[in-house]
């Protein structure tokens, strides 16, 4: 059960939170307890980032203010789920960790630096506090629980900031750390987002890697369900920020959430997907403010319908386009134009090819300006910010041929950039403008699913 930042902003939601875990384990009184993973409380993560950018230029002043200002939240929240002295070993602890990183954030503004490393090592405290407060609330409540910390159980690459599980030795460890305890009746409680290197330095798997740590925890311990609480009914058929009345969608399949999950749809982290597709594990999505709702179940084989299933948008993308006449009849232009890609690791979305050119689209400009510089060492290179993918996914685009249709023409009066199928033939995808993006969902939405 993993719980996200806005079910665990405060005392009220951490209240509710207990109140879920300890009716599954009511209706549920002869399976092991469930393993639970939080997040940082709501705005933590962005504070800490924060902290970290005015560490690195030197304002070690308003960064230490920043972490104060935490540890005092963290203290309130705690303060008002677990009662009198008992409470105080939890505060002690929250106060020992937050001074540290007081420090630790001094020191790197003396220093005007904040490496990949440091950086997160800052960011993790969100998950560390926000893991042992709910801990000890449970345990308040008389709801056996331990506190684990996740950097002893999930082991990962030294990629910090986006750093990769492995997998072998994150299923040992769980089945040593974490299996036990739920033999012996209690629920063990645990941060996502954030590992450790084998030689035990804090590593995080990136924004809203809690739902990610969920999963590959879950798979690691067999599991029967992998549930994602947040503060939505499930997977709606388009982002509610963008189209005025999207729908819920009851289920769908593991392909169809991967592809909606990585082109944009926030309610769930895209590598979610993967270690539960490893073990054939349902995950379901569920609401912690309304726990009575069924939410979206994603399964191998989704559900049987007519249509789509749901739209999805990416905003912030840039479209990079690749010139050579040198491309003609030239075997070995592809690898060494995504060589660039990789060297610089920097992924890419879509791509579309013609006789002398690639276009593809990039969701992190961070090392462009490197990328670019390299491509035009063999090719003519133009870029285009302020882009967007709008992706349309649904099982039946690989057997109603008039979806793609419909799709493209209702989008008749947007200008369309590029225009991609997958060779699954799951989903479109089409790059417009951002500024095209309301326009274009609500269109794609009017057509395939109000009414409905």
């Amino acid at each position: 059960m993993k719980f996200g930042g806005t079910s665990v902003a405060d005392a009220e939601a951490m209240n509710r939170v207990t109140a879920i875990v300890r009716k599954q384990l009511e209706t549920h009184p002869n399976d092991p307890p469930p393993a639970v993973v939080v997040s940082a409380m709501s705005k933590v993560t962005d504070r800490l980032i924060e902290t970290a950018r005015l560490a690195g230029l030197g304002e070690g002043e308003q960064a230490t203010t920043l972490v104060q200002d935490l540890l005092d939240r963290h203290v309130a929240v705690a303060s008002a789920l677990v009662p009198g002295e008992v409470s105080e070993p939890l505060l002690a602890k929250l106060g020992d960790e937050f001074t540290h990183l007081m420090l630790f954030v001094r020191a790197l503004a003396e220093a005007g630096d904040v490496p990949p490393r440091s950086h997160d090592e800052i960011v993790a405290m969100g998950e560390l506090a926000s893991s042992r407060i709910v801990a000890e609330a449970f345990a308040a409540r008389q709801i056996p629980a331990v506190w684990v910390d996740s950097r002893e159980v999930l082991v990962t690459d030294a990629e910090h900031m986006a750093a990769l599980p492995d997998m072998a030795a994150t299923c040992d460890r769980a089945q040593r750390l974490i299996a036990p305890e739920r033999t012996a009746g209690r629920v063990p409680v645990m941060g996502g987002f954030i590992g450790a290197t084998e030689t035990g330095v804090t590593t995080t798997l990136g924004r809203g890697g809690s739902d990610y740590s969920a999963a590959i925890f879950g798979a690691c311990l067999d599991v029967d369900e992998i549930q994602i609480w947040t503060d939505v009914d499930g997977m709606l058929t388009a982002d509610p920020r963008v189209v005025s009345s999207p729908r819920l969608v009851p289920q769908l399949s593991f392909l169809e959430a991967s592809e909606l999950a990585y082109f944009g749809a926030k309610v769930l982290h895209p590598s979610t997907i993967l270690p539960a597709v490893a073990k054939n594990i349902p995950v379901r999505i569920l609401n912690s403010r309304r726990p009575e709702i069924a939410g979206t179940m994603i399964t191998a084989n989704g559900r049987e319908h007519d249509g789509l299933t749901a739209l999805a948008c990416k905003r912030g993308v840039t479209v990079v386009d690749i010139t050579s006449t040198r491309m003609l009849m030239a075997h070995g232009f592809l690898r060494r134009l995504f060589e660039v890609f990789e060297r610089f690791k920097t992924p890419v979305d879509v791509v579309t090819t013609s006789e002398v050119s690639v276009s593809v689209t990039v969701d992190n400009p961070r090392r462009l300006d490197d990328i670019v510089h390299n491509l035009r060492s063999f090719a003519d290179v133009n870029i285009e910010p302020d882009m967007a993918i709008v992706c349309v996914v649904g099982e039946n685009l690989r057997g109603d041929t008039a979806l793609f249709g419909r799709a493209v023409t209702s989008l008749k009066r947007i200008p369309l950039r590029l225009v991609s199928q997958a060779a699954s033939r799951r989903n479109i995808t089409f790059v417009l403008r951002d500024s095209d993006v309301e326009g274009a969902m609500n269109c794609l939405h009017g057509e395939f699913f109000t009414g409905q």
